[in-house]
C-alpha cells in the first residue's frame, strides 16, 4: 500500500465546496470518483484545506492510499482523463504512509480578489468581488499590518466555526493595486469621470495572505474588513480595534466566495 500525494486546482463556482456531500458535486467527490474508476479501488481523498462553496484553488492538498502500480509522477496525468474540465491534479508523488496534509506544519497562502469601477465586469464574475466604488490601497494595507503576527482571530471567523482554538499566525498580508485604463481616446466612449482621456477607470486589488492556518470565512471576512478601511468607512486604526474586540459582530461584513483563491501549501518537511 502506497500513500500518494496530490496537488489540486480547481475553479470552484460549480462545486459545492471541497468537502464530499449526499446530493451535491464536489471535489472531493469528483477526486474520489475518479481515482476509483483509475485504480478499480474504493479511493478516498484526504484533503488539507475544505474550501467553501464558489472558492477557488490553484495549490490544494490531498493524500490517498492504493495498491496500484501506476508511478507516483503518473498519477496526475492518467487521473486527469477521467476529471472534469473544471478540477485537475497538477503534480503527484508518493509520502510516507502516515503523512498527513492537515497534521503537517505548513504555510498557507490565500489571495482574495477585488474589481473596482462604475459598473461590473462579466469576464471576472467567477473570480473577483465588484465593488462599484474607489479604494485606497495604502489605507488597506496599513489596516492589515495590525493584523501580522499571532493573534486571537475570533472577531474575524464565522459564529459556525467548530476549531478548538481560534489563535491563529499570519506571517504577512500585501495589498497589490493594478490600476486599469478607460477606453481609446478614439472610440468617442466617456469614462466615468465624464472625459474621454483615457484616465484610469477602476483598479483591480490582490489581498494576499500567508499564514499557518485559517478560521472559517476568516479570509473572506478579513478582505470584507479591509475594504471597510479602503473605502474610507473606517480608519486603518479600526482594524486594531476589531481585533481586540474578540467580537465579530465589530468587523465589516463577509466578501463573497467567487473573490478567495487558495494559491498555494508550503509544508515545513
Amino acid at each position: 500500500m502506497r500513500r500518494i500525494f496530490l496537488k489540486v486546482a480547481y475553479d470552484g463556482t460549480d462545486f459545492h465546496g471541497w468537502q464530499l456531500q449526499p446530493g451535491v458535486r464536489t471535489v472531493e467527490g469528483e477526486l474520489n470518483r475518479a481515482l476509483s474508476e483509475l485504480t478499480k479501488e474504493e479511493i478516498t481523498v484526504i484533503g488539507a484545506s475544505r474550501t467553501d462553496t464558489g472558492v477557488h484553488a490553484l495549490g490544494n492538498v490531498a493524500v490517498f492510499d492504493s495498491e496500484s502500480t501506476i508511478p507516483p509522477n503518473r498519477f496526475s496525468y492518467a487521473v486527469n482523463t477521467l476529471l472534469p474540465d473544471d478540477v485537475k491534479v497538477v503534480f503527484s508523488k508518493e509520502v510516507s504512509a502516515d503523512w498527513h496534509p492537515r497534521k503537517n506544519a505548513c504555510r498557507k497562502t490565500y489571495e482574495y480578489r477585488i474589481y473596482t469601477g462604475e459598473f461590473d465586469d462579466p469576464l471576472k464574475r467567477r473570480n473577483s468581488w465588484h465593488v462599484p466604488y474607489r479604494l485606497d490601497a495604502d489605507k488597506m494595507q496599513k489596516a492589515a499590518q495590525y493584523l501580522v503576527g499571532e493573534h486571537d482571530f475570533v472577531s474575524f471567523c464565522s459564529v459556525h466555526t467548530q476549531a478548538e482554538s481560534t489563535v491563529r499566525t499570519i506571517y504577512s498580508i500585501d495589498v497589490i493595486e493594478e490600476k486599469r485604463e478607460g477606453p481609446d481616446e478614439d472610440s468617442g466612449e466617456k469614462t466615468a469621470g465624464g472625459g474621454n482621456d483615457g484616465t484610469a477607470t477602476g483598479s483591480d486589488f490582490i489581498i494576499r495572505i500567508c499564514g499557518n492556518g485559517f478560521l472559517y470565512n476568516m479570509v473572506r471576512i478579513i478582505a470584507g474588513s479591509l475594504a471597510e478601511t479602503g473605502s474610507g468607512k473606517q480608519s486603518p486604526e479600526w482594524m486594531e480595534e476589531v481585533l481586540k474586540s474578540r467580537d465579530r459582530t465589530k468587523g465589516g461584513p463577509t466578501a463573497p466566495p467567487q473573490g478567495l483563491l487558495l494559491k498555494q501549501i508550503v509544508y515545513d518537511a
